[in-house]
Formats: C-alpha cells, structure tokens, sequence
C-alpha cells in the first residue's frame, strides 16, 4: 500500500482513497480512455482463466481511467473484484459482478498502536464493516499507524486491544479485517507492522479468526525477502495479498527481481482461498499491464 503520488501512467494517491475520496468517476468520463478499455475487453472475453488465483485489483493504481470503463475492462479480463473503492462506486461495480475485497477505513500514519487512536479508528472500521457487509464483500483494512518512538511491544498490545475491541463484530458480520503489513525502509518510514512476525504474533493475541494481515509482495520483499516461505509458514494468518514490482512498485513481469508465477503457486498450493490484487503502478499502458499481471498469476 503506497500513500504517495502514484507514478507512471494510471495513479492517484492512495492516501486519498484512504480519506474517503472513493469517487470521481464521473468527473473523468470524457478523458477518452473507452477505446483503451474497450480494447482490453475485447482482447480478454474469450480467455479462461484457470481460477486457482482469485485475481482483484487496486482502483488508485488506475485512477485515470474512469469507474465504469475500467470495471467493465477488469471483469472481461477475469478479475472478481476491485480493491480500495469505497460505497459510492460499489453499485457500478455490482453491474459488472464484481466485489469490493478490500474497503478502506483509516489511514496509515495515525493507527491502533496508539490507544488516542482508538476511538477515532474504532468508529471508522465499525462504520466500514457495517457497510462492507451490508454489501456483502469480505473485508476491511486495518492499519497499526507508525512508531512516533513508541516500542514495538508497547505498540502491538494497544493494536491486540484495539482489534480484540473490533473482532466481535467482524465476527458477527462475517467480515476479516486485515492489517496491512507497509515497508518502513522506503516508502512508510516508521510505519509499525513492518515485519510478517510481529503482525502475526498481533493476530495470535486477538485469536479470531476474523483479524488477519494484508501480506504486502512488495512490501514484504523491501523488508524481508524469503517472501515463498514466509506466506506458507504464515498463510493461516494472511487474509488478504498485494502484489507489486521490486524494485519500484511497477509491473510484475520479468523488469523485476521477484518471480510472480512461483509464488502465486505457492499461494494456490496452500488452499488460500482469499484475494490477491494487483497493486503495481503500471509503466506502460495501464490496461495492457494488468493484463499481462493477469495472465502471470493465472497459475
């Protein structure tokens, strides 16, 4: 999860998406991006995907291209749904049969490691879970918020009592809230849950089968590499994956220094059975990469 301006051609800030700013389709409708879209489905309505992957994609990586062409691109290319949108695009995604697998509810600097924080987050993830669930999509990003000198024991017992506060009516609504795991070495400096076993040892102390962690491909690599290993030894804790290029966030194809079919195989092998969304910021044609993104975690 990146907060800062995307690059390359298709971005918005995800920082934005964050603060509630889902829409904007509308405004961007006469942006000539319909030949674009409509290329993509056309070059995509016959493939058959082998579905081991569930394929999904991040809306601000593609903000350019407007609501409802780029749903219309993604569910002929055999994606299930759209990451990081909020309910004011939900319908327009619905007309395409696509989900909302990940929705947006608080930001990433000011988290659940500060109990200040609690009551404010608290509210906003209520608030998302309720809704997520009335729409009947799977889940809700959670965020540990960053260090500000603050231990990282101290930090994981205020988010152990903020997501214990949450779990029962995720719980309840058949809802996963997922903590998104950042890389503070580039692009989140002090971002807390920075590292696979601190978050996990975070969803150990919750225990509901409810919180888990957004493992971040990208993010995951930039702080610890060993990335194939690390999703089998900590799947039954993964809720939710982005996938990303390293260096640079850009396409997953071979520009990068990680092998994208290897761990999607990984992946399927493992029996996870949620979401993995493409969260690069495409270099090239933006609708051309997330086809070719598709195409390599069709494992």
């Amino acid at each position: 999860m990146d907060d800062r301006e995307a690059e390359g051609r298709g971005g918005v800030s995800r920082r934005e998406l964050l603060k509630g700013v889902a829409g904007g389709a509308a405004a961007m409708a006469a942006m000539g991006l319909a030949g674009t879209a409509a290329r993509a489905e056309e070059k995509m309505e016959a493939a058959k995907l082998k579905g081991r992957i569930k394929q999904s994609v991040s809306r601000w990586c593609y903000g350019k291209i407007p609501m409802k062409e780029f749903c219309q691109a993604c569910a002929a290319m055999g994606l299930k749904g759209i990451d990081l949108v909020g309910p004011g695009d939900w319908p327009v995604m619905k007309e395409f049969g696509l989900v909302g697998t990940c929705t947006p509810s608080i930001g990433i600097g000011k988290g659940l490691n500060r109990k200040e924080n609690h009551e404010s987050c608290l509210a906003a993830m209520r608030k998302a879970i309720e809704q997520t669930a009335e729409a009947g999509f799977p889940n809700v990003i959670a965020m540990s918020g960053n260090r500000e000198g603050l231990s990282d024991e101290e930090g994981a017992k205020n988010c152990v009592e903020g997501l214990k506060a949450i779990a029962g009516l995720a719980e309840e609504k058949k809802v996963t809230v997922v903590m998104e795991l950042l890389n503070s070495k580039r692009d989140h400096k002090d971002y807390q849950c920075d590292h696979t076993a601190w978050g996990v040892d975070v969803c150990k102390k919750v225990g509901s089968p409810r919180v888990k962690l957004l493992y971040d491909i990208y993010h995951m690599q930039i702080m610890e590499g060993d990335v194939i290993a690390t999703i089998r030894q900590s799947i039954q804790y993964i809720g939710h994956i982005h996938t990303g290029g390293v260096p640079g966030r850009n396409e997953i194809d071979d520009t990068q220094e990680l092998y994208h079919p290897a761990i999607m195989r990984a992946i399927a092998d493992s029996k996870y059975d949620g979401y993995v969304a493409h969260e690069f910021v495409p270099k090239r044609d933006p609708l051309t990469s997330l086809r070719q993104a598709v195409a390599i975690c069709d494992v």
